[in-house]
Protein backbone atom coordinates (compact mmCIF):
# COMPACT_ATOMS: atom_id res chain seq x y z
CA UNK A 1 0.00 0.00 0.00
CA UNK A 2 1.50 3.18 -1.05
CA UNK A 3 1.12 5.83 1.72
CA UNK A 4 -1.13 9.32 1.45
CA UNK A 5 0.42 12.29 0.79
CA UNK A 6 -0.37 15.91 0.72
CA UNK A 7 -0.15 18.54 -2.11
CA UNK A 8 -1.59 21.60 -3.63
CA UNK A 9 -3.92 22.00 -6.66
CA UNK A 10 -2.12 23.93 -9.07
CA UNK A 11 -3.93 23.32 -12.16
CA UNK A 12 -7.21 21.53 -13.20
CA UNK A 13 -8.21 20.76 -16.66
CA UNK A 14 -11.54 19.10 -17.10
CA UNK A 15 -11.26 15.95 -14.42
CA UNK A 16 -7.43 15.80 -14.61
CA UNK A 17 -5.09 18.41 -11.98
CA UNK A 18 -1.94 19.23 -11.16
CA UNK A 19 -0.87 18.71 -7.90
CA UNK A 20 2.33 20.14 -6.12
CA UNK A 21 3.32 17.62 -3.86
CA UNK A 22 7.15 19.47 -2.65
CA UNK A 23 9.16 19.95 -5.84
CA UNK A 24 7.32 17.48 -7.53
CA UNK A 25 3.89 17.90 -10.14
CA UNK A 26 2.06 15.28 -10.21
CA UNK A 27 -0.47 14.24 -12.54
CA UNK A 28 -3.75 13.43 -10.67
CA UNK A 29 -7.19 12.03 -11.52
CA UNK A 30 -10.05 11.76 -8.75
CA UNK A 31 -11.98 8.37 -7.35
CA UNK A 32 -14.62 7.63 -9.68
CA UNK A 33 -16.36 11.00 -11.53
CA UNK A 34 -15.98 13.29 -8.88
CA UNK A 35 -14.87 16.75 -10.11
CA UNK A 36 -15.42 18.90 -7.19
CA UNK A 37 -11.46 19.92 -6.48
CA UNK A 38 -10.65 23.25 -7.10
CA UNK A 39 -7.54 25.33 -7.71
CA UNK A 40 -5.73 26.18 -4.59
CA UNK A 41 -7.76 22.83 -2.78
CA UNK A 42 -4.79 21.35 -0.36
CA UNK A 43 -5.86 17.47 -1.04
CA UNK A 44 -4.75 13.91 0.09
CA UNK A 45 -3.27 11.34 -2.56
CA UNK A 46 -1.48 8.68 -3.25
CA UNK A 47 0.66 8.18 -6.38
CA UNK A 48 0.32 5.27 -8.66
CA UNK A 49 3.26 6.22 -10.43
CA UNK A 50 6.67 8.72 -10.33
CA UNK A 51 4.48 11.27 -11.88
CA UNK A 52 0.68 10.18 -11.35
CA UNK A 53 -1.51 9.80 -8.47
CA UNK A 54 -5.18 9.79 -7.30
CA UNK A 55 -6.98 12.62 -4.99
CA UNK A 56 -8.67 10.77 -2.33
CA UNK A 57 -9.92 13.50 -0.03
CA UNK A 58 -9.96 17.46 -0.14
CA UNK A 59 -8.52 19.11 2.85
CA UNK A 60 -10.87 21.99 4.72
CA UNK A 61 -11.61 24.70 2.61
CA UNK A 62 -10.81 28.12 4.29
CA UNK A 63 -12.82 30.25 1.08
CA UNK A 64 -14.33 28.77 -1.85
CA UNK A 65 -15.50 31.11 -5.15
CA UNK A 66 -17.57 29.61 -7.62
CA UNK A 67 -19.83 30.43 -10.54
CA UNK A 68 -23.39 28.68 -11.34
CA UNK A 69 -26.12 29.18 -13.52
CA UNK A 70 -29.00 27.14 -13.21
CA UNK A 71 -27.58 23.84 -14.23
CA UNK A 72 -24.58 23.84 -13.14
CA UNK A 73 -21.81 25.25 -11.23
CA UNK A 74 -17.88 26.25 -11.74
CA UNK A 75 -15.57 25.77 -9.33
CA UNK A 76 -12.66 29.13 -9.56
CA UNK A 77 -10.28 28.66 -6.60
CA UNK A 78 -10.24 27.79 -3.43
CA UNK A 79 -8.70 28.99 -0.17
CA UNK A 80 -8.46 32.80 -1.31
CA UNK A 81 -7.48 35.44 0.49
CA UNK A 82 -8.57 37.71 -2.22
CA UNK A 83 -9.55 38.77 -5.53
CA UNK A 84 -8.55 41.00 -8.07
CA UNK A 85 -10.87 42.29 -10.99
CA UNK A 86 -8.63 43.54 -13.82
CA UNK A 87 -10.52 46.15 -15.98
CA UNK A 88 -9.31 48.42 -18.48
CA UNK A 89 -9.51 52.33 -20.06
CA UNK A 90 -10.51 50.05 -23.35
CA UNK A 91 -11.97 47.57 -24.40
CA UNK A 92 -14.72 48.72 -22.26
CA UNK A 93 -15.42 46.71 -19.09
CA UNK A 94 -18.90 45.33 -18.34
CA UNK A 95 -20.69 47.14 -14.76
CA UNK A 96 -22.34 44.01 -14.35
CA UNK A 97 -19.26 41.28 -14.20
CA UNK A 98 -17.27 43.61 -11.86
CA UNK A 99 -20.44 43.88 -9.71
CA UNK A 100 -21.31 40.30 -9.74
CA UNK A 101 -17.24 39.41 -9.07
CA UNK A 102 -17.60 42.00 -5.91
CA UNK A 103 -20.49 40.17 -4.53
CA UNK A 104 -19.34 36.70 -4.76
CA UNK A 105 -16.09 38.10 -3.36
CA UNK A 106 -18.40 39.67 -0.64
CA UNK A 107 -20.45 36.21 0.07
CA UNK A 108 -17.20 34.68 0.21
CA UNK A 109 -15.36 36.35 2.65
CA UNK A 110 -12.59 37.05 -0.06
CA UNK A 111 -11.17 40.78 0.00
CA UNK A 112 -11.57 42.63 -3.13
CA UNK A 113 -9.85 45.31 -4.84
CA UNK A 114 -10.26 46.71 -8.66
CA UNK A 115 -6.93 47.06 -10.82
CA UNK A 116 -7.63 49.34 -13.86
CA UNK A 117 -5.17 48.91 -16.35
CA UNK A 118 -3.98 50.78 -19.46
CA UNK A 119 -4.19 54.20 -17.81
CA UNK A 120 -1.86 55.24 -20.26
CA UNK A 121 -5.06 55.67 -23.05
CA UNK A 122 -5.42 59.39 -21.70
CA UNK A 123 -8.98 59.87 -24.08
CA UNK A 124 -10.45 56.98 -22.04
CA UNK A 125 -9.18 57.70 -18.41
CA UNK A 126 -11.40 60.25 -17.24
CA UNK A 127 -14.13 57.77 -18.31
CA UNK A 128 -13.27 54.72 -16.83
CA UNK A 129 -12.51 56.35 -12.89
CA UNK A 130 -15.98 57.99 -13.38
CA UNK A 131 -16.96 54.28 -13.67
CA UNK A 132 -14.92 52.84 -10.66
CA UNK A 133 -15.89 55.94 -8.37
CA UNK A 134 -19.11 53.84 -7.57
CA UNK A 135 -17.25 51.03 -6.11
CA UNK A 136 -14.44 53.09 -4.96
CA UNK A 137 -17.11 55.04 -2.70
CA UNK A 138 -18.30 51.74 -1.47
CA UNK A 139 -14.52 51.04 0.10
CA UNK A 140 -13.30 48.70 -2.86
CA UNK A 141 -9.57 49.89 -3.24
CA UNK A 142 -8.82 51.34 -6.79
CA UNK A 143 -5.30 50.41 -8.04
CA UNK A 144 -4.34 52.32 -11.50
CA UNK A 145 -1.35 50.66 -13.72
CA UNK A 146 -0.54 50.34 -17.17
CA UNK A 147 1.20 46.66 -17.92
CA UNK A 148 2.39 47.49 -20.76
CA UNK A 149 3.24 51.36 -20.77
CA UNK A 150 4.47 51.53 -17.08
CA UNK A 151 5.67 47.55 -16.16
CA UNK A 152 7.71 48.96 -13.45
CA UNK A 153 5.77 51.24 -11.97
CA UNK A 154 3.18 48.50 -11.57
CA UNK A 155 5.29 45.86 -10.11
CA UNK A 156 5.95 48.21 -7.29
CA UNK A 157 2.21 48.94 -7.44
CA UNK A 158 0.68 45.68 -6.87
CA UNK A 159 3.70 43.06 -5.46
CA UNK A 160 3.26 44.74 -2.43
CA UNK A 161 -0.57 43.94 -2.28
CA UNK A 162 0.49 39.94 -3.00
CA UNK A 163 2.60 39.89 -0.25
CA UNK A 164 1.01 36.53 1.88
CA UNK A 165 -2.58 36.88 0.46
CA UNK A 166 -3.68 33.85 -2.01
CA UNK A 167 -4.77 36.04 -4.76
CA UNK A 168 -7.14 34.90 -7.90
CA UNK A 169 -7.17 37.65 -11.36
CA UNK A 170 -10.48 37.78 -12.62
CA UNK A 171 -11.35 39.79 -15.77
CA UNK A 172 -13.27 39.42 -19.18
CA UNK A 173 -10.85 38.95 -22.48
CA UNK A 174 -9.11 41.92 -23.81
CA UNK A 175 -8.42 43.83 -20.21
CA UNK A 176 -5.08 42.81 -19.83
CA UNK A 177 -4.80 40.34 -17.53
CA UNK A 178 -2.23 38.07 -19.38
CA UNK A 179 0.75 40.73 -19.16
CA UNK A 180 -0.34 41.44 -15.79
CA UNK A 181 0.77 37.66 -14.81
CA UNK A 182 3.50 38.28 -16.90
CA UNK A 183 4.85 41.17 -15.46
CA UNK A 184 3.94 39.65 -11.66
CA UNK A 185 5.36 36.40 -11.99
CA UNK A 186 8.55 35.65 -14.03
CA UNK A 187 8.70 32.76 -16.29
CA UNK A 188 4.58 32.73 -16.37
CA UNK A 189 4.66 31.37 -20.03
CA UNK A 190 7.10 28.91 -19.36
CA UNK A 191 5.22 27.59 -16.66
CA UNK A 192 1.85 27.54 -18.44
CA UNK A 193 3.24 25.62 -21.26
CA UNK A 194 4.99 23.36 -18.60
CA UNK A 195 1.31 22.85 -17.15
CA UNK A 196 -0.66 22.61 -20.45
CA UNK A 197 1.40 19.69 -21.25
CA UNK A 198 0.96 17.66 -18.10
CA UNK A 199 -2.37 18.44 -18.51
CA UNK A 200 -2.46 17.56 -22.63
CA UNK A 201 -4.43 20.26 -22.75
CA UNK A 202 -2.12 21.18 -25.88
CA UNK A 203 -2.82 24.82 -27.17
CA UNK A 204 -5.78 25.70 -25.27
CA UNK A 205 -3.62 27.25 -22.59
CA UNK A 206 -5.85 30.22 -21.63
CA UNK A 207 -8.67 27.60 -20.60
CA UNK A 208 -7.84 26.57 -17.80
CA UNK A 209 -6.77 28.14 -13.87
CA UNK A 210 -3.74 27.73 -12.76
CA UNK A 211 -1.71 28.51 -9.42
CA UNK A 212 1.55 30.27 -9.74
CA UNK A 213 3.76 30.39 -6.48
CA UNK A 214 5.75 34.20 -5.53
CA UNK A 215 7.72 33.00 -2.87
CA UNK A 216 7.03 30.58 0.02
CA UNK A 217 3.83 32.70 1.06
CA UNK A 218 2.10 34.07 -1.85
CA UNK A 219 0.21 32.74 -4.73
CA UNK A 220 -1.93 34.12 -7.60
CA UNK A 221 -4.29 32.28 -9.63
CA UNK A 222 -5.47 33.10 -13.15
CA UNK A 223 -8.35 32.23 -14.05
CA UNK A 224 -9.76 32.38 -17.52
CA UNK A 225 -11.39 35.40 -19.38
CA UNK A 226 -15.14 35.34 -18.72
CA UNK A 227 -18.36 37.39 -20.02
CA UNK A 228 -20.77 35.88 -17.38
CA UNK A 229 -20.59 35.25 -13.95
CA UNK A 230 -23.71 33.33 -12.61
CA UNK A 231 -24.69 33.61 -8.76
CA UNK A 232 -27.53 31.32 -8.77
CA UNK A 233 -26.27 29.26 -5.31
CA UNK A 234 -26.23 32.80 -3.51
CA UNK A 235 -29.59 32.96 -1.42
CA UNK A 236 -31.71 35.64 -1.21
CA UNK A 237 -30.56 36.09 2.64
CA UNK A 238 -26.69 35.83 1.47
CA UNK A 239 -27.43 38.31 -1.33
CA UNK A 240 -28.88 41.59 0.86
CA UNK A 241 -25.48 40.51 3.09
CA UNK A 242 -23.00 40.45 0.03
CA UNK A 243 -24.06 44.52 -0.99
CA UNK A 244 -22.01 46.03 1.88
CA UNK A 245 -23.71 49.52 0.88
CA UNK A 246 -27.09 47.69 2.29
CA UNK A 247 -25.44 47.01 5.80
CA UNK A 248 -26.70 50.13 7.55
CA UNK A 249 -29.99 49.95 6.38
CA UNK A 250 -31.05 45.97 7.35
CA UNK A 251 -33.00 45.53 9.91
CA UNK A 252 -34.92 49.19 9.70
CA UNK A 253 -37.55 47.96 7.07
CA UNK A 254 -41.39 47.52 8.32
CA UNK A 255 -41.62 44.12 7.93
CA UNK A 256 -38.56 41.83 8.64
CA UNK A 257 -38.69 39.28 5.98
CA UNK A 258 -38.31 42.40 3.85
CA UNK A 259 -36.97 41.58 0.14
CA UNK A 260 -36.09 44.96 -0.85
CA UNK A 261 -37.58 44.80 -3.91
CA UNK A 262 -41.31 46.23 -3.71
CA UNK A 263 -41.93 46.51 -0.29
CA UNK A 264 -43.62 49.48 1.86
CA UNK A 265 -41.49 50.62 4.18
CA UNK A 266 -38.44 49.24 3.38
CA UNK A 267 -34.81 50.80 4.76
CA UNK A 268 -33.25 50.14 1.55
CA UNK A 269 -35.36 51.00 -0.96
CA UNK A 270 -35.85 54.67 0.67
CA UNK A 271 -32.09 54.86 0.47
CA UNK A 272 -32.30 53.99 -2.85
CA UNK A 273 -35.28 56.70 -3.75
CA UNK A 274 -32.80 58.97 -2.01
CA UNK A 275 -29.52 57.94 -3.95
CA UNK A 276 -27.50 56.98 -0.74
CA UNK A 277 -27.47 53.44 -2.85
CA UNK A 278 -26.67 53.32 -6.81
CA UNK A 279 -30.18 52.34 -8.66
CA UNK A 280 -27.67 50.35 -10.74
CA UNK A 281 -26.39 48.57 -7.57
CA UNK A 282 -30.08 47.81 -6.39
CA UNK A 283 -30.60 46.60 -10.06
CA UNK A 284 -28.42 44.21 -10.12
CA UNK A 285 -29.79 43.19 -6.64
CA UNK A 286 -33.13 42.28 -8.17
CA UNK A 287 -31.45 40.35 -10.85
CA UNK A 288 -29.64 38.05 -8.58
CA UNK A 289 -32.68 37.77 -6.45
CA UNK A 290 -34.73 36.43 -9.89
CA UNK A 291 -32.00 34.52 -10.89
CA UNK A 292 -31.58 32.88 -7.55
CA UNK A 293 -35.15 31.65 -7.46
CA UNK A 294 -35.14 29.99 -11.28
CA UNK A 295 -35.39 26.19 -10.94
CA UNK A 296 -34.83 23.95 -13.52
CA UNK A 297 -38.22 22.65 -14.65
CA UNK A 298 -37.84 18.67 -14.61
Amino acid sequence: MTSEESGTVIAAHGRHYLVEVGDVRLQCVTRGKKSDVAVGDVVRLKRTSADQGVIESIGERRTLLYRSDQYKSKLLAANLTQLFVVVATEPGFSDDLVSRALVAAEAGGIAAHLVLNKIDVETALPRARERLALYAGLGYPVHEVSATAAPEATRTTLLPLLQGQSTILIGQSGMGKSSLINLLVPDADIATREISAALDSGKHTTTFTRLYRMGSDAAIIDSPGFQEFGLHHLSEGMLERAFREFAPHLGHCRFYNCHHLTEPGCAVLSAVASGEIAGMRHDLYRQLVHESEQTIGY
